[in-house]
């Protein structure tokens, strides 16, 4: 089965040579989203909770577009420039997954598209 390449407008366009999401058989691989507004293409106005929640609706139109929701995650990838941002991403996650929660790796970085303070990408899988 050759490479499909998912785009949905729900979701920020990609910044970059890349596509929103890549599926493989029953496997699709989402691009990581920063804090963008679908429509505005600008980084939401907010606090990291408010940006972190972006993030996640991005991507859960991304999973939509793919056939699936973020109920599919089996693994998070979360970078974030600033570590002590972690307890809020474990405080934001219950409000778009259920357990079992998908596996997930948080990572500090020094800089991120767009001047963004996190960006998270996720695999999905599809029965």
């Amino acid at each position: 089965m050759p490479r499909q390449a998912i785009h949905t407008d729900s979701a920020p366009k990609a910044i970059g040579t890349y596509s929103q999401a890549a599926r493989h058989g029953g496997t699709v691989y989402l691009s990581g989203q920063i804090p963008l507004s679908p429509k505005t293409g600008e980084i939401v106005d907010g606090d990291i909770a408010a940006q972190i929640t972006q993030v996640f609706r991005n991507l859960a139109a991304v999973a939509q577009a793919a056939g699936g929701s973020l109920a599919d995650v089996v693994k998070l990838n979360v970078y974030l420039i600033d570590l002590a941002n972690f307890p809020v991403v474990s405080d934001v996650m219950p409000e778009f997954f259920s357990e079992p929660y998908p596996a997930r790796a948080v990572v500090g970085v020094a800089a991120l598209p767009k001047g963004a303070n996190v960006e998270i990408d996720a695999v999905i899988e599809l029965a």
